[in-house]
């Protein structure tokens, strides 16, 4: 459990489903390239998110300031590995799996920290390509381009010391709203 930083992220999804391992690549590429402040926590939640938002919401001193979430979802009028924000609202009742960011507690628990404690609360969403039937684990070619736009976005968020880029979270690409450009690397298209 982060105890001490100023901004916690959570990569949610099962690494064993495809696409939906999405938020736990961001989280190992994050880690790799050690390029965050040290104020900055990383957490592989895998599907085990909601027990962290339960402890902030009842802990007070456990909570951070920032609180970032990258996650898979499936929008229909998306393109795969397009990275956006969302409002926890926004996010599809279709689930694409039973036990991560996709469900109602966790929307739930995501609306009363932004709500009742003023967490700023990021959601930070890729359009998968498909997420198997079976256990199938890696990302799609798409999905992997969104790891490095992700943690491009990520980077930039906690760049500032101390001080959070302000960002709305809407379902519209955040390109227009960061400094910098969020479409993809030219090193990085297909």
């Amino acid at each position: 459990m982060p105890f001490s930083s100023s901004t916690v992220i959570f990569g949610c999804g099962n690494i064993l489903l495809g696409d939906d391992g999405f938020g736990p690549a961001v989280i190992r590429q994050l880690e790799a390239d050690k390029r965050l402040p040290s104020r900055v926590t990383t957490v592989d939640a895998g599907t085990g998110i909601r027990e962290y938002l339960f402890d902030y919401l009842l802990a007070p001193d456990l909570r951070p300031k920032q609180l970032i979430i990258l996650d898979s979802v499936d929008f229909p009028d998306r393109k795969a590995g397009e990275v956006f924000a969302v409002n926890p609202g926004e996010i599809p009742p279709k689930k694409i799996h039973d036990f991560s960011l996709h469900q109602f507690p966790t929307i739930n628990l995501l609306a009363e920290l932004g709500q009742e404690t003023g967490m700023e609360i990021t959601i930070l969403a890729a359009q998968i390509e498909s997420i198997p039937d079976q256990v199938a684990p890696g990302l799609s070619l798409p999905m992997e381009k969104a790891v490095a736009v992700a943690c491009s976005l990520v980077t930039e968020l906690t760049a500032c010391s101390g001080e959070e880029i302000p960002i709305q979270a809407t379902s519209r690409p955040l390109d227009s709203r960061l400094r910098g450009n969020v479409d993809m690397p030219a090193e990085l298209e297909r």
